[in-house]
């Protein structure tokens, strides 16, 4: 054991000490831990050491370990007020969107690929719902230091935390069904089970956040505010799947309860620092997982099955952002969109640590699973390499 955590001690050390370097030449940070991972662990495994990385441990080492912290993270910080009036916005591109992203992407896979055998459709559907996970976090820099519109990173910050849990859910549900977890039904009835999936999600989140925040008044020191944060986290996630609801829901319900708490009791303000460095582990380990596991293979074998997916998702999130998107912003008492918001956030829409989480958690047991980790791999490494390094371009042509 002490050796496995020498090596991954080494790898965050790597790490600190290559960001600075990694922000000052505007590359994107995922694809630099993906080749650190990458490099690392064939020297590590050449001089006979053990990453202690196994496949039968991802599933919940991504998705009961890391996820979680990702989630409530992302919810905390979120501005309420500002969420509450971008909210029909940020919810057509977390569901609708999303929903008829996966369907295209899938659609296109499926056909792209052509072969019903080795590749069925609900494959391609659990494809589909990995790939439309967005994470605009590498964008998202690059608005900041440019000065973009706030109201354009609310939006991609909003649609990437809640259509995060929403394709956590499609995903979980599309895989319970290929591995005989879940009994097949017909199409309405499944769609039914998963809104009650995610109500059900929704509600224990915000019954045992609201009891956390009243016990957390009575709480006088930042530690223990902070210990109950995370016992709340883990523990409204763990209770969400005893009850077989949606645990990411159930979180980000209780990291969007503590995030609006923390606004009225400024003194909270270590607990933004406390999970600001939760998550910066939990992304950080997540690409160098993602490099450990990658294998050349992938992409002398795959390399067609990859350029496929980079199309089917960029069509799948052109199709979705441009038609339904417009309808929303027309209802009555919605603010427009600007026109040129339309080709940022399609642009914009690129993938990582969540489509690379839900990729390595995928079961072996699933002949295909090598295939859809395959494309996930090259379609991460292809948003942040050409989409997200060729924001700066996109903004000067479009100046939203």
């Amino acid at each position: 054991m002490l050796p496995i955590l020498s090596f991954y001690a080494i790898l965050l050390a790597l790490t600190l000490a290559l960001e600075p370097w990694v922000r000052r030449l505007g590359v994107p940070l995922g694809v630099v831990l993906v080749l650190l991972g990458f490099v690392g662990s064939e020297m590590w495994v050449a001089t006979g050491g053990d990453t202690g990385l196994h496949w039968q441990w991802f599933h919940d080492l991504i998705v009961h370990l890391l996820l979680p912290i990702l989630i409530f993270e992302g919810a905390y910080n979120l501005a309420p007020r500002q969420l509450l009036r971008n909210l029909l916005p940020i919810l057509t591109l977390a569901l609708p969107v999303m929903l008829l992203c996966t369907a295209v992407t899938a659609a296109l896979l499926y056909l792209g690929i052509g072969h019903p055998a080795g590749f069925p459709w609900l494959a391609a559907l659990i494809a589909g719902a990995l790939l439309s996970a967005t994470d605009p976090t590498a964008v998202l820099e690059v608005l900041r230091r440019t000065g973009a519109p706030l109201r354009l990173q609310l939006l991609l910050d909003g649609e990437g935390l809640f259509n995060d849990a929403n394709a956590i859910v499609l995903f979980t549900f599309l895989v319970a069904l290929a591995t005989g977890d879940r009994a097949w039904a017909r199409w309405d009835e499944s769609a039914l089970a998963m809104v009650g999936v995610l109500i059900g999600g929704a509600v224990v989140g915000l019954a045992v956040g609201a009891l956390a925040v009243r016990l957390g008044r009575a709480l006088d020191r930042p530690v223990e505010r902070g210990v109950l944060t995370l016992i709340t986290a883990y523990g409204g996630f763990a209770l969400a799947i005893q009850l077989g609801v949606s645990g990411v829901v159930a979180v980000l319900c209780v990291g969007l309860l503590f995030g609006q708490h923390r606004r009225r009791a400024p003194d909270d303000e270590a607990l933004s620092v406390l999970w600001a460095y939760k998550a910066w582990l939990a992304n950080r380990l997540l690409f160098l997982i993602a490099g450990i596991t990658v294998q050349l293979v992938m992409f002398t074998d795959q390399w067609l099955a990859i350029l496929i997916g980079i199309g089917a998702t960029l069509v799948g999130r052109a199709a979705a952002v441009l038609l339904l998107l417009p309808l929303t912003v027309r209802l009555p008492g919605t603010e427009r969109l600007p026109g040129t918001w339309y080709p940022l956030l399609w642009w914009g829409g690129t993938r990582g640590v969540v489509t690379l989480a839900l990729a390595l958690s995928l079961p072996v047991e699933l002949p295909y699973w090598w295939t859809i980790q395959s494309i996930a791999y090259g379609v991460v490494l292809w948003t942040l390499l050409v989409q997200a390094m060729s924001m700066p371009l996109v903004l000067r042509w479009l100046r939203p």
